[in-house]
């Protein structure tokens, strides 16, 4: 299993083109291979491509805003085909407003065309999608609208664990449906609201190896289940350089015996 950076973690750092470059190489110097795009500013693919080659770095999966994936998704497959990018993502969906059938009547079409095209889509949880609707957890409902060869999920462990379910079960559970997951760690602590910016006491995301996640099992599980890549997604830092978040995420999986290239 190989690990990634997902640059969401480093959104705030790019927001034009020459911070783009620059965070892309801080990245790839700390010893990233893979990466996910997502939180930056808007790209040509030809030129994002030229910028990963540079660093020696490939991109296994972006999370594109809904009306893109939805409006024209033949364009989203030349962009990544482009990127020489498999894996297609939606990064959030209001299920439990909107409801099953909104999401499937919204993504059907694009579901169809990613697969067509030799691309998978791929939707990524949060907590809400462990609620439950009819007696039965809304992420049972989307598994059953969608085969695997329709829809992969990018399965955020961290979530998961926040949403009352065990990560590593419900990787074993989406063997053959998740070829990409995300991982950050779990404590408790005074936390930064991402909207307020003010300190309140709750669950914290942590560097991998820094929380209270049961690391040893979740790798295990992903291991053991084939999972191909496994992106550090660190959604806040609280106050810490996200760079440094990043490398001591990717030391402690290294350590671990993860691979990084």
């Amino acid at each position: 299993m190989k690990v990634g950076a997902q640059l969401y973690t480093v959104r705030e750092f790019m927001q034009d083109l020459p911070s783009v470059e620059e965070s892309l190489k801080k990245v790839a110097d700390m010893g990233y291979k893979y990466i996910q795009l997502s939180g930056g500013c808007p790209f040509d693919p030809e030129w994002m491509k030229e910028q990963l080659d540079k660093n020696g770095l490939t991109c296994v999966l972006t999370h594109y805003r809904g009306p893109a994936l939805t409006d024209d998704p033949e364009a989203v497959v030349k962009e990544h085909d482009i990127l020489g990018c498999k894996y297609i993502g939606l990064g959030s969906f209001d299920l439990a407003g909107k409801g099953i059938d909104a999401f499937e009547q919204a993504y059907r079409h694009t579901t169809e065309v990613f697969k067509e095209h030799g691309k998978l889509f791929m939707y990524h949880n949060h907590n809400r999608e462990f609620s439950k609707v009819d007696g039965k957890l809304i992420m049972d409902h989307i598994l059953e609208r969608f085969t695997p060869e329709e829809m992969g999920i990018t399965l955020d462990c961290f979530w998961v664990q926040s949403g009352g379910a065990d990560p590593a079960a419900w990787i074993r559970k989406l063997k053959g449906r998740t070829p990409v997951i995300h991982m950050k760690d779990m404590g408790f602590g005074m936390v930064m609201d991402r909207f307020t910016k003010e300190m309140r006491p709750g669950q914290m995301i942590m560097p991998i190896g820094e929380g209270n996640m049961n690391y040893d099992s979740l790798l295990t599980a992903a291991i053991e289940s084939g999972v191909e890549y496994a992106m550090v997604e660190l959604d806040t830092c609280n106050g810490e350089d996200p760079f440094d978040c990043l490398k001591r995420s990717l030391d402690f999986l290294k350590k671990w015996g993860c691979e990084a290239e």
